[in-house]
Formats: structure tokens, C-alpha cells, sequence
């Protein structure tokens, strides 16, 4: 895990090495302070300020002096340090955020699969702070206090072997605490990151959703379940931090339990030596020494407490970078899509390799490069599983699948999805122009190149009636625009990419029979060589096709054309005969009708 995570640091070592480098000089200049302060008051009596004024005063102007100097070079080298640290800390945090995104822009649908939507957001932001600020105590407070116990510790022990042994005492106190907090917590901290996704998954959808939410008006409901989720996160994060809390009660009763144990120790020695006191300036700096070791060890103790909440964030980015993307570029990857040509070669597929069906099972089919296929199934039938295959979005299960006479496991990703244009059936618009959304097809497209493909997707029409047209700014998600002009414009988007296979995933069931007849009329007209699948719910979308391909369970039970799938194939009669209102049994009266009167 640690190793993954450094290969976030890169640019960023410097300030990563520079932090601890400056921490450590400050350590050294706070430890060594309090000796130069027991020198000073040593050599200072009440007889000398008043008698020799002149040498004493010299003896505070140097000494003054040197703690003010090293007072100042501590606080320099602590501000370097804070300064360094936050600068990699925050750099580690960009980098990482990276480094996952660009991982997830590799996954496969696969590999989306096994993370939620809200996981990811969560992992993104909160895991990643988590991470940030844990790596900020790391380089900065968790060098400085083992460095600040140790230094303190051997000087302490240089000034008074015997009192010393107080520090030594209590530091297991702390320790024990501390490895407790440990292992009661990081079970919590693993089970309260899994509800945050769920908060956050709850949230997402409500806004996603908000116009279902109010149709239906279910606000309370929503704002029920919102609360539910959200105190299921604060009774958990409650206690972890009750918890937590019992380390500054203890920190702080080692504190003052130290404080009087000197004083004791130091009274017991002292009647026990009169002629050997342990003098005021052992005592001031002993105290000094005591606050600078139990300080260490509470500051030492947050950082713990961070890197518990942190270990749990970081296991979960680790798990986001290490997921490799089961579809990649073969090496000497096909480069060139010849032409539209698709064929399915006893494909079988499933979506986990535990899960007990396929999705699909046994499909062999052969698609004329040019050629309409029209797919049509119910629900659950596989058709998007069926086209998901083509453009590899996931690898076939048995059996392979070709595209221009070669196996798109050999063709280089990026090229086979160029020529294989597929408008989802979730229509995405992203937030900026309609010019900004239409550029996805095609990075350099012209407006002479957008108007065209707009015009044979019918969407040239409702863009011009926008007052700024092409310029026309797109709420996130398309809000401020139709589900069918939303689809159109997918539509559009799609055909820039200039594809030799073009997939519409039930992408015009929200455009009216007529437009949906004109965009079927511009594509056999203006791009008749282009391979065409039309996966719909209306007969009319396919009926026009060279091929119609009727799919159940996961299955094609049959293919041929409107007039052969009407007259032989029984879910087809059934889908048709159902939209266009005439019952099997009427249909089937006419037909005899017919025959009689012949």
C-alpha cells in the first residue's frame, strides 16, 4: 500500500525531505534551550546583579543573546518545515486525485462495475483528504516527536539521572493507551467510510432525481432517508471519537502526575542530600524537559489517530489504483477499421465470472458492413449486453467477435471505438456549449462538419431557434433541454466521429415518430455505407431495417425482415400487433377475411 501511494509523491520529494530535515534542526534548538536556560540561571545569583552589576549584566545580554538567536532559528526552521510540508502534503493530494481519475478514465465498464458511483466521489475527496493530512503529520509532527522524546529524554537524564526515570515511567501508560485506541477504532473507521458512500449515494440520487422527487412529492421521504444515513454516520464517527477521547484526559493527567512526582522526587533527594541539593535551575529545566517529552508524546498520539482514519482512505485509493482494466491494447494492435462488417462467432457472455447465467448465450449473427439491423427484445432481453461487445466496452465470455474481418481483442482500443460510434442508452450532455458537447465526436470539428451531422440528426432545427445557437450553454446533465433534443444532439455527437458502425441504444424513444422517421430517412440517404444498429422499443424505429433481430433471454430467437418476423415470429406479432392496438385474434380474422373474399 505505502509503496502505491509513493509513486504519488514524484515532483513533490523535495519538500517531502526538506520538512523533516528543518523539523529535526527545530528539535535540536527547543531541546537545547532549556540547557543554555540552566547555565544562565546557574550563573546568576541575587548578590551578583546587585554587587558586580556590570559582569552580570553582561552574562544576561550574552546569554539573552544566544536564546533569543536560537529562539529565532527555531522559529525560522519551524515555518520552513510547516511551509514544506503543506506544500508536498497538498502536491500529494493533486497527484493522487490524478493518478485515480486517469486510472479510472482506464477502466473498462468491467471495472465500473465494482465500484459505486458514490464510492468513487468519496475516494476522490474525503479519502484523499484523509490521505493529505495524515502525510502532512508524517513528515512533519511524526518526525518532530519521536526526535523531541529522544532528545528530551537523553537530556533530561543528563541533568538528573534519577528524576529521569518519571519520563520513562509514564511513557508506557501513554503507550498502552495509545495501541488500544489503535485497535478499537480502525474496525469503526473501515465501517464508517462504507457508510459514507452510502450517505453520499443517497445524495446523488436525490439531486440527480430531483424532479421525480418533487412530481411525486416525496421530499419528506428523501429528507428521511437522508437522516437515517447521516446518523448512521455520526453514531459510528461518535464513537470512534469517544474513543479517541481518552487520550487527552491521560495525556494530560501524565502531565500534571509528572510535574508532581519531580517535585516530590526532587524534595526526597534533597533530604536525603542536603549537601548535594537538587538545585531550582535542575528543577525549572526538568519541568521544561517533562512538558516537551509529554507534549510529544500527545502530538505523537494524534498523529497516530490520524493515520488510523487514513490507513482505512488509503486502503481504499489503493484499491481504486491497483484495479487494472481487464480490456487492453494487445501489443501490435490493429490500427484500421476496414469497414462496418460484424460478425459474432458463438459468443457467450457473463458479467462475473461467479455469476450462474450468461447474459448472453450461443449468439452467432453476421452484419453486412452498410447494412440497418434493428434489435428488439424485452426487457432484460441483452440487447445493450449484445452491442456493448462490439466496441469492447466488455470482452466476450466464449466465442469472439469481429469487426472488418478482425477480432476486436487485436485492434488497438482507441481505434476500434473511433469507427464504432455508440450513443448510450443514458444520454449524457456535459456542462458548456452545445459546440463544447458535439467537439466530444471530434476534437477539430468545424462548423460546416457540426452543422452537417446536426442536420442528419434533426437537431440543426431546435438549435437554431436558440438565441445563441451553437453557442448555446448546456446545464450539467442537459437540463435545460429536452430528452429528445438531448438525444438528438447524442445523436450528432456520435456521428462526428465519422464510425464505420454506428449503435443507437434505444436513443430515440424520446423523439416523436416523425423526427425519429427523418433521422432513419437522412442516415440511408447521406451514410449508406455506414453499418447501422438500432436497438429500440417501437416497431417503427426497425421495421424499415435489412435485418431485424427479435432477442429473449439472453438469446436470438429469430432474424429476418418486418414481413418475414410478422408472418413466422410470435414475440415480433405480439410487439407489433400490441402497439398498433389490433389483437391477435382480430388480426388473425381479417387475414381470413381476406382470403375468403379473394
Amino acid at each position: 500500500m505505502i509503496k502505491t501511494l509513493a509513486k504519488s509523491i514524484r515532483e513533490y520529494k523535495k519538500p517531502s525531505i526538506l520538512s523533516p530535515i528543518f523539523v529535526s534542526i527545530e528539535v535540536i534548538l527547543e531541546c537545547l534551550m532549556p540547557l543554555v536556560i540552566m547555565e544562565f540561571i546557574a550563573k546568576i545569583s541575587p548578590t551578583g546583579v546587585n554587587g558586580a552589576e556590570g559582569v552580570e549584566m553582561r552574562t544576561i545580554l550574552v546569554y539573552g543573546g544566544i536564546l533569543i538567536a536560537m529562539a529565532i532559528l527555531s522559529l525560522i526552521t519551524g515555518m520552513l518545515s510547516g511551509r514544506f510540508a503543506a506544500r508536498a502534503s497538498a502536491g500529494f493530494a493533486k497527484n493522487l486525485r490524478k493518478d485515480m481519475y486517469y486510472a479510472i478514465q482506464d477502466y473498462s465498464f468491467a471495472n465500473i462495475d465494482r465500484f459505486s458511483t458514490s464510492s468513487l466521489v468519496t475516494r476522490q475527496t474525503t479519502d484523499v483528504t484523509n490521505v493529505q493530512m495524515a502525510y502532512m503529520m508524517i513528515i512533519r509532527v511524526a518526525i518532530r516527536c519521536p526526535l523531541m522524546l529522544i532528545f528530551s529524554l537523553a537530556m533530561a537524564f543528563s541533568v538528573n539521572v534519577t528524576i529521569s526515570w518519571v519520563f520513562l515511567a509514564l511513557v508506557p501508560v501513554l503507550a498502552t493507551v495509545l495501541v488500544v485506541v489503535i485497535f478499537k477504532t480502525h474496525p469503526i473507521f473501515e465501517k464508517v467510510f462504507h457508510k459514507y458512500d452510502n450517505m453520499n449515494r443517497s445524495v446523488r440520487e436525490d439531486i440527480k432525481g430531483i424532479r421525480v422527487v418533487k412530481s411525486f412529492v416525496r421530499e419528506d421521504f428523501e429528507k428521511k432517508k437522508f437522516e437515517a444515513a447521516s446518523e448512521d454516520v455520526c453514531k459510528d464517527f461518535t464513537l470512534a471519537e469517544r474513543i479517541m477521547a481518552i487520550n487527552g484526559p491521560v495525556m494530560q493527567f501524565c502531565i500534571w502526575l509528572s510535574f508532581l512526582l519531580i517535585f516530590l522526587l526532587a524534595a526526597l533527594l534533597t533530604a536525603r542530600n542536603p549537601a548535594n541539593p537538587v538545585g531550582e535551575e535542575q528543577l525549572t529545566v526538568l519541568i521544561m524537559y517533562a512538558s516537551q517529552i509529554l507534549s510529544a508524546v500527545m502530538q505523537l498520539s494524534m498523529v497516530i489517530v490520524m493515520i488510523i482514519i487514513a490507513r482505512t482512505s488509503a486502503e481504499r485509493i489503493v484499491a481504486v489504483l491497483n484495479e487494472k482494466s481487464n480490456i487492453v491494447s494487445p501489443e501490435n494492435a490493429v490500427k484500421e477499421v476496414k469497414d462496418g462488417d460484424i460478425v459474432f462467432d458463438n459468443v457467450s457472455f457473463k458479467y462475473s465470472a461467479n455469476a450462474e447465467k450468461f447474459a448472453l448465450s450461443g449468439v452467432n449473427l453476421h452484419i453486412k458492413s452498410g447494412q440497418t439491423i434493428g434489435i428488439l427484445g424485452g426487457t432484460g432481453a441483452s440487447k445493450s449486453t449484445l452491442v456493448n461487445l462490439i466496441p469492447r466496452l466488455y470482452d466476450t465470455t466464449e466465442g469472439a467477435v469481429y469487426v472488418g474481418g478482425v477480432n476486436v481483442k487485436d485492434y488497438d482500443l482507441e481505434a476500434l471505438r473511433n469507427k464504432v460510434a455508440m450513443v448510450l442508452q443514458k444520454n449524457v450532455l456535459f456542462s458548456g456549449t452545445i459546440k463544447d458537447n458535439l467537439r466530444w465526436g471530434k476534437e477539430d470539428a468545424t462548423d460546416d462538419e457540426m452543422l452537417r451531422v446536426c442536420k442528419l440528426a434533426c437537431a440543426d432545427d431546435f438549435i437554431q431557434a436558440f438565441p445563441k445557437k451553437y453557442d448555446t450553454y448546456i446545464e450539467q446533465g442537459g437540463t435545460n433541454v429536452s430528452g429528445g433534443q438531448k438525444q438528438r444532439l447524442c445523436i450528432a455527437r456520435a456521428l462526428l466521429k465519422d464510425p464505420k458502425v454506428l449503435i443507437l441504444d434505444d436513443s430515440t424513444s424520446a423523439v416523436d415518430t416523425k423526427t425519429d422517421a427523418m433521422i432513419r430517412k437522412s442516415f440511408r440517404e447521406e451514410i449508406p455505407n455506414v453499418t447501422k444498429i438500432i436497438i429500440a422499443q417501437r416497431v417503427s424505429s426497425v421495421q424499415d431495417a435489412d435485418q431485424i433481430i427479435v432477442m429473449e433471454g439472453g438469446k436470438i430467437d429469430a432474424i429476418g425482415t418486418h414481413e418475414e418476423l410478422l408472418a413466422n415470429n410470435p414475440i415480433y406479432q405480439e410487439v407489433y400487433y400490441s402497439q398498433n392496438k389490433i389483437g391477435n385474434a382480430n388480426a388473425a380474422e381479417e387475414a381470413k377475411g381476406g382470403e375468403a373474399h379473394e
